[in-house]
């Protein structure tokens, strides 16, 4: 100011913070039943340091069985609708999440279930699933696994 040139500094510093997602029950078993029955749990999926509003998606598995035919056993829904909404405190609503496996026939599984923002994020947590048949029957431990 007035041709006097002294140095000023300034320092910024600010904290990085990417979305991710949390579920309850951080483990989820689908209860055995025969084949062709459908087997369905409810996850409560916690959205955590979203700073926009964004739309979850879901990437399922496409499974080959033995005889090279590929299916998709699994779906998914969200009854109160995928959309994560901010309120004016910046907190980000609950979603519902119906998970759900139907099979005709006996296969083994073991592969992730993806959960997607509108970003194309593949966001921190995912559900992992694991498939063990015994006797005609599905077994279906769900467990969460950092990427």
């Amino acid at each position: 100011v007035n041709n006097n040139l002294l140095p000023y500094t300034l320092t910024l510093s600010g904290m990085l913070k990417s979305p991710k997602i949390n579920f309850h029950p951080p483990f989820l078993m689908l209860m055995p039943v025969p084949l062709d029955v459908e087997s369905e749990a409810v996850v409560t999926i916690i959205p955590q340091e979203f700073i926009r509003q964004s739309r979850i998606r879901v990437k399922l598995p496409e499974l080959e069985l033995a005889d090279g035919t590929r299916t998709c056993p699994f779906s998914v829904q969200f009854p109160e609708g995928q959309d994560i909404v901010l309120s004016s405190d910046g907190t980000a609503n609950e979603l519902i999440c119906h998970i759900s496996f139907r099979s005709s026939k006996p296969m083994s599984f073991l592969g992730d279930v993806l959960f997607i923002d509108q970003e194309e994020n593949r966001l921190l947590e995912q559900q992992t699933i694991v498939f063990l048949p015994y006797t005609r029957t599905w077994h279906c431990t769900t467990l969460i696994k950092k990427l």
